[in-house]
């Protein structure tokens, strides 16, 4: 498991997912807390390239050996690549949830919608 952790150059989602954005296009994963609390992963179902986000909606499942969760869209646009790494070795997530843990990379549709996330001091004061 990776220590506790909540880089500074992402951006957070209330749902305990992050986005880090380049330009018009943004990586999506989850943070440590939500690995934390989901306990080993075993299983992420990946979405298929070309597929539709949208911010605040289900877009894929992680599977733990505690529970099956959601994983939300911190915002919207269309899947351009997706960590298939993930599918052999999905406790990447747990070891190193903001690099090779990576879930998905999106072409955002609307980038003005990064300004509703939090930054990582406000994500942090938003677990306690």
């Amino acid at each position: 498991m990776a220590d506790p952790s909540y880089p500074d150059d992402l951006k957070y989602h209330s749902e305990h997912d992050w986005a880090r954005i380049e330009g018009d296009s943004a990586t999506f994963g989850i943070t440590w807390y939500a690995q934390d609390a989901l306990g080993e992963v075993v299983f992420f179902d990946a979405p298929e390239v070309g597929a539709e986000v949208s911010k605040d909606q289900p877009y894929t499942e992680v599977e733990s050996v505690k529970a099956v969760s959601d994983v939300f869209a911190p915002l919207s646009g269309e899947i351009t690549a997706v960590n298939d790494g993930l599918a052999d070795k999905p406790e990447t997530i747990n070891e190193d949830p903001y690099g090779e843990g990576w879930l998905v990379k999106v072409k955002l549709s609307d980038p003005s919608e990064v300004d509703s996330l939090m930054d990582s001091s406000e994500y942090q004061a938003s677990l306690e």
